[in-house]
């Protein structure tokens, strides 16, 4: 088998220090693991998202941190195996898993910033070996996905053949006669699943998945429009699409 090595190409800029364990490249890595996550926590902060800047920052800090402590380790004790670094990134997992919410709507909110922030404590894991470029590159792919690509994202469900909706009606009676207007556009209901949340609450909810059927539907019509035909009668009192 064929190994490729090549050199980091910010440590041959900076200097051979930069890629040893002193005290000015763990000053250095330290600096760009804080920056880094800060980016990316005003990212999720601006948004409303339940992890913001100090969560990145701290979670990226300890993939840093337990990085630089195993190069120690390695390098000083003949310690093999990245055990801190390793347990660092399976704790920020765990603790990027706690951002996953349920709203009463059955949706999953925070998942997106959940693997964010796993995948930022992975980014201090390669700051704190040193790994620059794989660090840089990490970071503004990372950002990108998070900043950019949202809105092609809504474009695609926006055309998808299939979406699910929130809806909520007078009374549990008008449910047949929504169904009717459901199957008389061009939509095939696939599941209807009343939404505990709302029980008691005077009104009816559901959580109802969708199918576009009709040809003409399927060429000319956007999730946006077929929700607001399907929201005209009267007794429906609320209805969104679930993302």
């Amino acid at each position: 088998m064929i190994i490729f090595e090549m050199a980091d190409p910010v440590v041959s800029f900076l200097g051979e220090w930069s890629g040893k364990l002193t005290l000015g490249s763990i000053l250095l890595r330290i600096a760009l693991t804080v920056l880094l996550a800060a980016f990316i926590g005003c990212e999720r902060s601006s948004k409303r998202h339940s992890a913001g800047l100090r969560t990145f920052m701290l979670v990226s800090l300890s993939g840093c941190f337990a990085m630089l402590t195993d190069t120690y380790l390695i390098q000083n004790h003949g310690i093999a195996f990245p055990i801190v670094s390793t347990a660092a990134v399976i704790g920020s997992a765990i603790i990027s898993s706690n951002s996953i919410l349920y709203s009463s709507k059955n949706q999953i909110k925070g998942l997106t910033t959940s693997v964010g922030l796993w995948t930022c404590g992975v980014i201090g894991v390669t700051a704190g070996a040193g790994m620059y470029s794989v660090t840089i590159i990490g970071f503004f792919a990372l950002l990108c996905c998070l900043s950019l690509f949202p809105a092609f994202e809504v474009f695609l469900k926006n055309r998808s053949d299939h979406f699910e909706i929130h809806l909520e009606l007078s009374s549990r009676h008008d449910l047949p006669d929504f169904t009717a207007t459901v199957r008389a556009l061009g939509l095939r209901i696939d599941d209807i699943e009343p939404n505990p949340a709302y029980h008691n609450s005077g009104i009816s909810v559901y959580t109802v998945s969708l199918t576009v059927v009709g040809k003409e539907l399927k060429k000319y019509k956007t999730h946006r429009e077929i929700i607001k035909a399907l929201g005209s009668p009267e007794y429906v009192r609320y209805i969104e699409e679930l993302m």
